[in-house]
């Protein structure tokens, strides 16, 4: 099964909490803190592996939750790291960010690897808040959440030369022939269902990746028949190699044949028709074929044209010759524009305020990113940590946003489970 585009969810695993401890040992008075911090929650990681195809393994782990990291432990002992979660990708994963839209990542080379989703830092022990005027704070942090995604993972089959035409036109055969794949290859429409890809060796031993992506029909850009899902295919080619029916199978017209497919190029994306394109004309073995061919080249002026047939094996040494020369003339160009492609720093802050106030059935609620993790690495344990957590939401201004808002003494503040009374 060939599967070439799967949307996930990526929970990257919460650092574990510190722990709050203090050295009770004989002889040794006033020992201090001694609570660890806990370690960093599992990243979640993409790697290539030039032996996959297909995305079908995500299909079936469309969630993917990292680990918690060890909580810390008394006597100073700090939590372990949680292992990053590897997922193996093939080469040609493209992940795009769904909230944002912008690529996070593009995976062309065998062992490249990318973090897509930060596992949350350890919360810190009690030990790490020792200060001159605090020598024995009474209080530790719960680990920092793991970072969340929502991504679209997908497979652009990356391909030197791209073969598109109408089915039935003898794609298959002309793949099968050059190189060692072995695609179906049968006398009825849409036979090739997956793209198939077959490394050619010319006769100047130049070699190149062929794909022979799915038979288009009209109508393709907007999901017809096999419908766009072949299409972004295209996108990746460095050449795109027309195969056309010289033969006029089932009363064609090789000529219309050849401006609907490119229609439907351009349709799906304006672009691919700037990509060099050169024409095989096929079935040239046919009784029409010759005929056929000169009023085709009456009509086609600018593109190079190469008889062959594919059933006879005639002229395929020729055309893939042509092929290697051009592909040596033809710069390797980006695949997409810049600005769609997200910042090589991975994590990007969002630019929002930090929280946001508003009354719901006389019940001040407070939300923001900033105050949601503040609240969840807080551990209420003690008056020591709840004054501190207090003390923070005052640093961000929330008190005197509810006071300008008209909250009064005694109002019921809530951030997400968590509510409490408002005081001057």
């Amino acid at each position: 099964m060939f599967i070439d585009e799967v949307t996930m969810e990526l929970y990257a695993g919460d650092g574990g909490d510190g722990c709050m401890a203090f050295r009770r040992e004989k002889y040794i008075s006033m020992g201090g803190p001694f609570g660890g911090n806990g370690g960093r929650g599992s990243n979640i990681l993409f790697k290539v592996d030039t032996g996959l195809n297909t995305l079908i393994d995500l299909k079936y782990h469309r969630i993917i939750k990292g680990k918690k990291g060890t909580n810390g432990l008394g006597k100073g002992m700090h939590g372990k790291n949680a292992e990053d979660v590897v997922i193996k990708v093939p080469p040609g994963t493209i992940v795009t960010d769904l909230d944002t839209n912008l690529i996070m990542a593009d995976l062309t080379k065998q062992e490249e690897e990318i973090v897509l989703a930060y596992g949350g830092r350890g919360g810190r022990g009690n030990m790490a808040f020792a200060t001159r005027t605090n020598p024995a704070p009474a209080f530790a942090e719960n680990g920092e959440p793991g970072e969340v995604r929502k991504i679209k993972v997908e497979l652009k089959l990356l391909a030197d030369v791209g073969l598109v035409g109408l089915p039935s036109v003898g794609k298959s055969t002309i793949i099968s022939l050059v190189s060692k794949s072995k695609p179906k290859i049968a006398a009825y429409h849409f036979t090739t269902i997956t793209p198939n890809l077959g490394v050619v060796q010319a006769k100047n031993k130049k070699s190149f990746v062929l794909a022979d992506l799915p038979g288009l029909i009209k109508g393709a850009s907007l999901g017809e028949g096999l419908g766009d899902q072949f299409l972004k295919h295209v996108e990746r080619t460095r050449l795109i190699a027309h195969v056309i029916d010289m033969g006029g199978f089932e009363g064609r017209d090789p000529y219309e044949d050849y401006v609907l497919i490119n229609q439907e190029l351009e349709a799906f994306n304006p672009s691919i028709l700037k990509k060099p394109q050169i024409i095989l004309a096929n079935k040239m073995d046919l009784e029409n074929a010759q005929e056929n061919l000169e009023a085709f080249k009456k009509k086609v002026t600018n593109v190079a044209i190469y008889p062959i047939s594919a059933m006879n094996k005639e002229g395929l040494e020729d055309a893939m010759l042509a092929l290697a020369t051009l592909l040596d003339e033809i710069p390797k160009q980006p695949l997409y524009e810049e600005e769609k492609f997200e910042s090589h720093v991975l994590y990007q802050f969002k630019h929002e305020k930090p929280f946001t106030i508003y009354n719901e059935n006389g019940t001040w609620v407070v939300r923001g990113e900033q105050v949601e993790k503040l609240l969840r690495m807080t551990k209420f344990q003690t008056n020591e940590s709840a004054q501190r957590f207090a003390m923070k939401l005052r640093k961000m201004g929330i008190d005197d946003q509810l006071r300008e808002m008209g909250a009064k003494e005694g109002d019921t503040v809530r951030i997400l489970d968590l509510e409490f009374e408002y005081k001057e």
